[in-house]
C-alpha cells in the first residue's frame, strides 16, 4: 500500500529533522518497505499553539515521506516516530489507488492539493444548487 506521512519536528535544528527522517526510513527499509519520495518543506508557523512533551510550540519543521509498506509496518513507523520527544505532530494517510501510480507525476497527495474545485455553491430561484467555477461557468 502507498502511504504519505507528514511529520512536524520542533524547529531550530535541521540535524534533528534529518535524524527523524533517517529513523523512519531505516525502519521502513528494515521491514520490507520502499521509500518513494522525501520532501523537506522547511519551517512553518502552526495553525495554533500545540502542547507536546511539556512544551508549547507555535512553529515546526515539516517534511513529507511517501512510502510503500504493509499496514503493520506503517503502524510501527508511525508509533516509533510519534514517541520521539523532538516530534510535534505526525500524520499518515493511505493514498487512494496506491497500487498503481497515475499520470505523469504519480498520484496526488496532501502535498499536491490545490484549489481546483468550485469557488462556491448557491441556490437559484428553483431551489437547485448551482456551482460557480473560477472561469465564471456554472454546472
Amino acid at each position: 500500500m502507498l502511504y504519505e506521512m507528514i511529520a512536524v519536528v520542533r524547529p531550530g535544528n535541521i540535524k534533528e529533522v534529518k535524524e527523524i527522517a533517517l529513523k523512519a526510513g531505516t525502519l521502513l527499509l528494515q521491514n520490507g518497505g520502499v521509500i518513494r519520495s522525501l520532501t523537506n518543506w522547511g519551517p512553518f508557523l502552526l495553525a495554533k499553539p500545540v502542547k507536546k512533551h511539556q512544551q508549547t510550540h507555535d512553529s515546526g519543521h515539516h517534511f513529507i515521506m511517501r512510502f510503500d509498506s504493509s499496514p503493520e509496518v506503517q503502524a510501527t513507523v508511525r508509533k516509533a516516530i510519534a514517541i520521539d520527544p523532538r516530534m510535534i505532530r505526525c500524520g499518515v494517510v493511505k493514498m487512494v489507488g496506491g497500487d498503481k501510480l497515475v499520470g505523469e507525476h504519480g498520484i496526488r497527495g496532501m502535498s499536491d492539493i490545490g484549489a481546483e474545485g468550485p469557488i462556491w455553491r448557491k441556490m437559484d430561484k428553483s431551489r437547485r444548487a448551482t456551482t460557480l467555477f473560477e472561469d465564471g461557468s456554472t454546472s
